[in-house]
């Protein structure tokens, strides 16, 4: 695929998963004409709108691998590849904000997801054996309060950068599940920002 050919078609699936967040009904048209692209190009890529919305989501999929990569949550220190997780899913929120629950429909889609649930339910599980997070919550509780507060950030921070929601975010978190001795001291200077 041509270079210009393959920032469309990100173009039209970052567009998509916008449209599609704010308005489920949204047509391949006013997709395409919103981000700019001839419908032809976008009916000769997709043969109809399922195929764009897996599209998308196997786009959003991408950046959340691509983002615990970037964590390194296996190796890194945990504060440090909790908050780096944090900020990066932000970011994959604010671009490829995706309704995830129609991912059921696709089993190969929805064993990938998965996959990532799973990668980031055992990097909490090592945040807990390396005593920044306090044992005895209930299975998967961090883990699915994590990604609710991940969710909320996305409509309710949108004043605020990546790393300064992340700051939010974490601190949140950390104040709920984190050892006593855990809880570090949040950088508040985003409290001078107004939020929009």
């Amino acid at each position: 695929m041509r270079a210009d050919a393959a920032r469309n078609i990100e173009l039209l699936l970052k567009t998509g998963a916008r449209m599609l967040a704010e308005d489920p009904t949204a047509s391949i048209g006013a997709i395409a004409a919103a981000a700019g692209v001839d419908r032809r190009t976008v009916y000769r890529r997709f043969a109809g709108r399922d195929e764009l919305l897996t599209a998308i989501h196997q786009a959003r999929l991408g950046a959340i691998e691509a983002a615990i990569e970037v964590a390194r949550l296996r190796e890194a220190p945990v504060p440090v590849a909790l908050h780096r997780f944090v900020e990066e899913i932000v970011g994959v929120n604010r671009t490829w904000p995706a309704e995830v629950g129609k991912m059921r429909l696709d089993p190969e889609l929805w064993a990938r997801r998965r996959r990532s649930v799973d990668e980031v339910e055992s990097f909490l599980r090592r945040a807990t054996d390396e005593g920044l997070l306090r044992p005895g919550s209930p299975a998967r509780w961090p883990g699915h309060v994590l990604g609710q507060l991940l969710h909320l950030a996305t409509a309710e921070l949108p004043g605020l950068s990546d790393a300064q929601a992340a700051d939010v975010i974490v601190d949140t978190f950390l104040r709920a599940f984190a050892q006593p001795q855990g809880l570090p001291v949040p950088d508040r200077s985003y409290d001078r920002a107004p939020l929009s």
